[in-house]
């Protein structure tokens, strides 16, 4: 059994959104390896407006760290423009 902990990560997008996001995606994800996460799982809804991602990390604290890594909050502003509603919920295999 891992120790990862592993969390699922629904965003909700307007129309108008989806472009930003996406930006915003292709310049965070990156940094996930260099905090021991990685994405497991990324699903889309047909219309692109709802994501899933399922990400793991080493530890909650290299969790926090990918999140507050100040390459990450640089590009918040992106998140911020693309109206994204997130929802962050640990979860684990039953």
């Amino acid at each position: 059994m891992s120790d990862e902990i592993t969390y699922a990560l629904l965003v909700r997008l307007p129309v108008t959104g989806i472009e930003k996001f996406e930006e915003y995606e292709r310049r965070v994800l990156p940094l996930l390896d260099g905090h021991g996460g990685r994405l497991q799982r990324r699903l889309r809804s047909p219309d692109r407006l709802t994501e899933v991602h399922i990400v793991a990390f080493e530890s909650r604290e290299a969790f926090a760290g990918y999140r507050e890594d100040p390459r990450r909050t640089e590009q918040a502003h992106l998140l911020t423009e693309s109206g994204a509603a997130v929802e962050v919920l640990e979860v684990f295999d039953d």
